[in-house]
């Protein structure tokens, strides 16, 4: 019986991350037999392969290095977790405290309206009060917090990923492949959000009551002492109403946008183009896909940036001072700006710290199974 077209295209992650056709083949032939050719064929192929490339491996599945062909990490390994949940620390930390002025612009602008009329004015007012040194304050915590989310994020998505598509089998996987990246993002964003809490809390209230703390050293217990133990946590309900959105649209619309880049918008296959190209698609399909996260995800910013400034604060409290429509549109071009170069920078790092570790980048049209092999009448 024939496959049908999308059976041929399976998007397992295993297959999402082969840089080359001939690497999965291995996996395919070795664990997908709907996919296998007779067993003459399938030996014949390895032995010749081997014989024109003796680095493959065929036992397991690795991925050699882009630069370097004596490196690899084999995939779904300790060490290729290790290296994508050190690509997390890398690509959220830096670039989250690489934009401390706009997020802290952007936060007092949602708590005190009046006084932070827009963008430029915000700018204009910290300057005056606060100095140049005004723009970075709440830095620490904002990189110790992004950093350990950033860890959390991509390392969990990595393994959550290939979990639920072993658990689906290949034909579901490659169907829902959508719901695939959904389930997994939004799993590792649960984990995520609960090492950024306490962080993500005493940064609000250092960037947006000045005199309150010099940053994370001083604010931290004076945190606690205010609000005790568990009102670090206070916004993690707001916080995962931001964040899982947020992680669930930055990574299913981005594995959808850089696997269409490919597909329809560059004539050459993946594995054929240089590691710069493929990192500029990283980058680009990245900042598209941050625009999407922070329209979803800014109403529960405004309640995160509400509830952790203000004592006592509940979510109706939010909803009544800032109304329906401030709660959707206060501060949204500052962060459309913010969130979009920053989703795009995490990519660039991310991937480009793959490539160096000798992993490919991520997504990306996947290369087709072999054909089965004719029915026997």
């Amino acid at each position: 019986m024939a496959l049908s077209e999308s059976s041929k295209q399976s998007l397992i992650p295993t297959f999402l991350y082969s840089s080359a056709n001939s690497l999965s083949l291995d996996r395919v032939l070795n664990t997908n037999p709907t996919f296998a050719p007779s067993p003459s064929a399938a030996a014949a192929a390895l032995d010749g392969r081997a014989a024109a490339s003796p680095s493959i491996n065929t036992r397991s599945f690795v991925i050699p290095s882009p630069n370097e062909p004596g490196k690899k990490i084999e995939m779904y390994s300790p060490a290729f977790y290790a290296a994508c949940t050190f690509g997390g620390i890398l690509s959220c930390g830096l670039t989250h405290m690489a934009v401390t002025p706009l997020d802290l612009v952007k936060c007092n602008m949602q708590i005190d309206p009046a006084k932070y009329k827009s963008i430029s004015s915000g700018f204009g007012v910290l300057l005056r009060e606060q100095g140049v040194r005004g723009f970075f304050r709440g830095w620490v915590p904002t990189l110790l917090g992004y950093s350990a989310q950033g860890a959390c994020k991509f390392g969990f998505y990595e393994f959550f990923k290939k979990y639920y598509s072993d658990i689906a089998g290949p034909e579901f996987a490659a169907k829902y492949k959508t719901l695939i990246y959904l389930a997994g993002s939004a799993s590792a964003e649960v984990i995520a959000d609960i090492a950024l809490c306490p962080f993500e809390a005493v940064k609000v209230r250092v960037q947006t009551q000045p005199g309150f703390a010099r940053g994370m050293a001083d604010g931290f217990p004076k945190f606690v002492k205010s609000e005790g133990t568990l009102g670090l946590y206070k916004g993690i309900a707001p916080l995962w109403g931001r964040q899982i959105p947020y992680t669930m649209m930055k990574f299913a619309s981005f594995e959808t946008i850089v696997e269409m880049i490919y597909k329809y918008g560059i004539p050459t296959p993946k594995d054929q183009c240089s590691k710069t190209l493929q990192l500029g698609v990283s980058f680009a399909g990245g900042y598209v896909a941050g625009v999407f996260c922070a329209i979803v995800s800014h109403p529960a910013d405004n309640l995160v940036s509400f509830l952790n400034n203000a004592k006592g604060a509940t979510v109706g409290d939010a909803v009544k001072k800032l109304g329906w429509w401030g709660l959707f549109t206060r501060g949204l071009p500052l962060r459309i700006v913010m969130i979009g170069t920053l989703t795009g920078a995490q990519w660039g790092i991310y991937d480009a710290f793959k490539v160096f570790v000798g992993l490919p980048t991520t997504g990306g049209v996947s290369p087709a199974a072999p054909a089965a092999a004719p029915a026997k009448a």
